[in-house]
């Protein structure tokens, strides 16, 4: 047996690592190596993302990087706490340091944008400004007709006049561009860079009978001009493969040099002149010297150095015209830029083209027979007996043997069923004489998997509520495997709304009559202070619609006394916790942990409505109450889970309900179509979306092994689920993960724990949803959008076991969405800014056109994705409507929701009647002590609802002896002493074993489920109204006369008949006996019951139930035998 050590200090679900001491050899000594990697203390569970456990446990209240606390306090320190607190009004220490991370992020987001706007125009300025762009600056040589070259300044001669010794305009034509400096007249005195030098390179005359000048003056800009030479202001520029063909041609720094008058008067070489060596060297060598660059050789010696401006000066010809380093760097940039963001932009498009046609058919498609006739695997593990018959005389416990005897547990297969899921003896147990039989065998469990749809609700109106529960209740999937699961978040009523959201959705509901008025029980919720416990009430029955009955069951937060005493939004935890009460119930079922009176309530519940345990249940569809569902939808999601077993998480396409509402919902039409159709579809085709809509996603509760032989728990996963349920955040980041961005964030878990599993998108699911209709409300929304998906991707794009390496992955394209979802404003800036520069000075070169050309594909691709994906050109026009609204987006959007990164209200996206400002909905007072929640397990609840019944059998037995002619019961109904209403034995010698030590009886529901047709014991004599409504006064002689005469008592029913049957659940005096089934199923007749309100002083239940019998199920919902017979 494995130990677990707890901390005193905190305590955790996640096993504490141990090993066990090796048995030691029976023969022999061996020396081996360990099984390293099989050891328990390798497999370490990831770092929790919210209060990680410190080694240390700190007296501080802060739980974020003490790092980033400091940092966030210096870039600050420029506001003092006694400013903020007196100026600000921020008067807790939490609220200051939430400010002060708020500036902080916001100076870094600022940074960023800088940085951006900087890589965009002031990176070519700096590094390459106008004078040392190649592309301005050099003309090349034989590159542009009707130019020639004088000292490396290109001229235009096409208007020159030529003279009778040079033909300007056919040396252009021969080859333009080239040098013909030689032509003109210059003495050595003009070069003043060659004063001094010994060279015969400076010494020579320019001009000489060997090259005679017959041009006029060189630094004459008369001569220029009476020649009709026209100054372009460009520099010739040369090739290196130019310079190399060209004769006595050579470089010097880039600097390209002509040596050709210097060659023709100096045909020889010049004794004792180092220079004209060198040139030599250069010029007269093989070919493949000829025409290097002669940097190197000049700047090696230092007399040879000196010559170098001289040269320069009088036998410049051009430049090479290759770009400066600047540039070539500034270029660099600019075409890295081009080849990721174009890159990203076109595997995007390719890979949501790819996954539209060709993943996306094959996962909503209908499961093979391979698929269908899988092995079926015992999803229970819960207790022997916890799914057997629900109608038995002994209720459901496993201990609960016929004929009173006591059937204990096989400690074997207990054990068993701690350890696995696949080790349950709810199925596999055979029927002995003595036993009961299971409800379900594994032959019938089937391939159809059972589905829970879990509405949150808060404060929406009756049309809406309706409009949801009725998509869901049309799906074509079977109503026996689907169940309905709302919650209706505290006591709310929506504003404009006459009635409370619990008063709606009871009011939709068919209550089944087997149940009672609920009443509240406790839970842990999530919250800090008084408000970590909650109490929330349990409604049954079912949602009828179009002839459909689908089984519902209904949780009302009510809150707990002191709440409901102060009668503001009581109960109220927010959507996580509603979405936690469903996940906490099936993570303590499927482990068979100690649950809450809630949690057994609700164990209850369901097992009576669809007729086996919870555990059976494997995926959960998540619908917000605003979204209508299409009715293939629900089956689609099934099948894409069938089709993959590493599927944990799967979304459909979410559209706009009412597009056309005004220009609000106009300019979001495209924005969610673009969204589902090129970024989730992008992220599906490698199985990591990185969110998961909470108005429509499907997760699964535990998937099959790869063996195929057992079960792995998913998101309800007990690390996931105390990850999840985080209550106590102070920091900024840890409150926009959980308190904006709930389901973002739980994807963003999901990931980080099962980093090779799949996240899905599924466009042939679909549903319609209510967005903002006012530009207040879209503000609001998208500031908790934006918020919660910076500081989300801020924690995904740490997870380094997604797939792909380097830029080739999944984290990197998170790290690029993070960048430019915190750049948006700089980036439409930037967007307006190039399309004005475009259209008043168009490119004239390809690197000018780079950004229009990621412009254009940015903006373009969209277009053409809808038209060869969907082929709906409506979008086009929605398009265009989006593209008008890009300052929106891009810009104001943004920049509210970083300004508010410090606010963690839901604003203006679900108004409450009578609210002024809106809280915090997680924050509490002090801690009750005296409070605590019961945890038991189901065996233990189990048995105090028997001994609870078996006290209130003992109960109305006394109230029969006491009153023998009858007594009010309540509900109007005189009984008789002798109506045994019970489904136990009419002895009163029936055992109540230790039933004065269970004091659980509060925390079950008050009631009994197993019939309809008998009501709850009474707990105390009722008057009957219709006697004191006829009374008479008697005067003295009427009264004496009746004591003489005395009383008539009511004639006794007749006793029941001997051979009644065992299975009946009374002995009931009636003639007609109940038909019944083989298995001792009895089908139960609806009874009116009236109709409460929840939100009464009483907390009653409202059943808004109907009269009638039922037609459709048995007592034990959708698969009961008795309806199958």
């Amino acid at each position: 047996m494995a130990l677990r050590f707890q901390s005193n200090v905190d305590f955790t679900d996640v096993p504490i690592p141990t090993t066990t001491r090796p048995t030691p050899p029976s023969t022999g000594t061996t020396i081996r190596r360990a099984k390293t990697l099989t050891r328990p203390e390798r497999s370490v569970a990831p770092v929790s993302l919210i209060n990680p456990h410190p080694a240390i446990v700190s007296g501080s209240s802060y739980n974020g990087s003490q790092v980033w606390r400091i940092t966030s306090r210096v870039l600050t320190c420029w506001a003092p706490d006694f400013l903020l607190s007196s100026l600000g009004g921020l008067k807790d220490k939490n609220v200051r340091q939430a400010w002060r991370e708020k500036m902080t992020l916001c100076m870094i987001i600022l940074a960023l944008c800088g940085l951006v706007g900087f890589a965009t125009v002031g990176t070519q300025r700096v590094l390459c400004p106008q004078n040392a762009n190649a592309q301005t600056q050099f003309l090349r040589l034989n590159s542009t007709p009707g130019t020639l070259g004088v000292l490396g300044r290109s001229f235009n001669v096409s208007s020159a006049k030529s003279t009778n010794s040079v033909n300007l305009i056919g040396l252009s034509e021969a080859s333009s561009g080239q040098d013909i400096t030689q032509y003109f007249n210059r003495d050595a005195s003009d070069f003043s860079e060659c004063s001094g030098l010994s060279f015969r390179v400076a010494l020579d005359a320019p001009c000489s009978t060997t090259n005679p000048c017959t041009l006029g003056n060189l630094n004459s800009s008369s001569t220029f001009s009476s020649l009709g030479m026209e100054d372009t202001g460009a520099v010739v520029g040369y090739a290196w493969e130019q310079v190399t063909t060209l004769q006595n041609y050579f470089v010097i720094d880039g600097a390209v040099l002509n040596m050709t008058t210097y060659m023709n008067l100096h045909p020889t070489s010049v004794p004792t002149d180092n220079v004209d060596a060198a040139l030599r060297t250069l010029l007269q060598g093989s070919t493949s010297v000829r025409g290097r660059d002669g940097t190197r050789l000049f700047y090696s010696r230092s007399d040879l150095k000196s010559a170098v401006p001289c040269l320069k000066q009088r036998y410049y010809a051009g430049n090479i015209d290759k770009i400066t380093p600047g540039c070539f760097a500034s270029q660099l940039i600019l075409y890295a830029g081009l080849i990721v963001i174009l890159g990203l932009v076109l595997i995007r498009f390719l890979m949501a083209c790819v996954f539209s046609w060709f993943l996306s058919g094959r996962l909503a498609g209908a499961p093979d027979s391979d698929t269908l006739n899988r092995n079926a695997i015992s999803p229970a593990v819960m207790p022997e007996g916890a799914n057997v018959s629900i109608d038995n005389r002994n209720g459901t416990a496993p201990w609960a043997a016929p004929g009173g005897g006591a059937k204990k547990l096989n400690k074997k297969d207990f054990n068993k069923s701690d350890r696995s899921f696949g080790s349950s003896t709810t199925l596999t147990n055979s029927t002995s004489e003595g036993s009961v039989a299971p409800v379900m065998s594994l032959a019938s469990i089937g391939a159809e998997l059972f589905a829970v749809c879990l509405v949150t609700c808060y404060s929406e109106g009756e049309d809406s509520l309706r409009t949801t529960l009725d998509s869901i209740s049309r799906t074509t999937y079977s109503d026996s495997r689907k169940l309905l699961f709302v919650v209706a978040d505290g006591m709310i009523t929506g504003a404009g709304e006459k009635k409370s959201t619990p008063d709606i959705c009871v009011g939709l509901l068919e209550a089944d009559p087997r149940f009672g008025n609920p009443i509240p029980m406790m839970y842990e919720a999530v919250g800090s202070g008084d408000k970590a416990i909650n109490r929330a009430m349990v409604y049954a029955g079912h949602y009828t619609v179009a002839g459909r009955r689908t089984p519902t069951v209904i949780v009302v937060k009510c809150g707990t006394e002191a709440e409901a005493a102060a009668g503001h939004k009581a109960g109220n935890r927010g959507k996580r916790d509603s979405q936690l009460i469903l996940m906490n119930f099936f993570s303590r079922v499927t482990y068979n942990d100690r649950m809450t009176p809630l949690d057994f309530e609700l164990f209850r519940k369901i097992h009576i409505l669809m007729g086996v345990t919870p555990d059976f249940f494997e995926v959960c569809l998540m619908v917000d109450a605003d979204t209508k569902v299409f009715p293939g939808s629900l089956g689609s999601l099934v099948n894409c889970m069938h089709h993959d077993q590493m599927i944990m998480g799967c979304c459909g396409e979410t559209r706009i309900a009412n597009k056309r509402q005004s220009w609000v919902t106009a300019i979001q039409v495209f924005e969610y179509f673009i969204s589902h159709q090129m970024a989730k579809a992008f992220e599906a085709a490698f199985g990591g979306v990185t969110c998961l809509p909470g108005c429509f996603s499907m997760f699964r509760l535990k998937a099959r092994k790869s063996s195929g032989d057992d079960w792995i728990p998913l998101i309800i996963k007990p690390e996931i689920v105390k990850e999840y349920s985080q209550s106590e955040v102070t920091t900024l980041h840890e409150k926009n993960l959980l308190l904006l961005g709930e389901d973002r964030f739980l994807t963003t878990i999901l990931l980080r724990t099962f980093p090779n599993r799949k996240m899905m998108f599924l466009p042939q699911a679909r549903c319609r949803t209510v967005v903002p209709d006012t530009f207040k409300m879209l503000l609001s929304q998208r500031r908790r959008w934006i918020n919660s998906t910076v500081h989300n991707l801020m924690e995904l794009v740490l997870v380094r076991d997604l797939c792909g390496t380097f830029c080739f992955s999944m984290q990197f394209v998170v790290f690029m969405d993070l960048l430019g979802t915190v750049v948006l404003p700089i980036a439409i800036a930037l967007t307006y800014t190039l399309i004005a520069g475009m259209a008043l000075d168009p490119p004239k070169t390809f690197e000018e056109a780079i950004p229009l050309i990621l412009l254009v594909s940015v903006l373009g691709l969209p277009g053409v994705l809808i038209l060869i994906t969907t082929g709906k050109v409506v979008y086009c026009f929605w398009m265009l409507i989006y593209l008008a609204a890009l300052p929106v987006w891009n810009f104001i959007l943004p920049i509210y929701a970083f300004w508010h990164f410090d606010d963690f209200t839901w604003g203006e996206t679900r108004k409450v009647e009578g609210e002024v400002k809106q809280t915090d909905h997680s924050s509490g007072g002090k801690k009750l002590d005296n409070q605590t929640v019961p945890l038991r397990r189901w065996e233990d609840w189990e048995r105090s609802r028997l001994r609870k019944l078996r006290r209130e059998e003992r109960r109305r037995k006394d109230f029969e002896r006491a009153h023998p002619a009858g007594y009010i019961a309540g509900e109007d109904d005189l009984l008789s002493a002798r109506d045994v209403r019970s489904q136990y034995d009419g002895s009163d010698t029936y055992s109540i074993t230790s039933s004065e030590d269970d004091h659980w009886g509060m925390q079950i529901g008050g009631y009994n489920e197993n019939s309809a047709q008998f009501p709850p014991p009474p707990v105390g004599l009722v008057p009957e109204d219709r006697a004191l409504q006829s009374a008479k006064i008697v005067d003295a002689s009427e009264l004496e006369a009746m004591l003489e005469s005395g009383f008539d008592d009511r004639d006794r029913p007749p006793t029941a008949p001997a051979y009644t049957p065992r299975f009946q659940l009374s002995d009931n005096g009636s003639s007609t006996q109940l038909a019944t089934g083989n298995n001792g199923y009895a089908p139960l007749t609806r009874s009116t019951s009236p109709s409460n309100t929840p939100t009464s002083a009483s907390f009653g239940a409202a059943r808004a139930g109907s009269g009638g019998v039922r037609q459709h199920y048995g007592p034990l919902g959708p698969l009961d035998p008795a309806t199958r017979m």
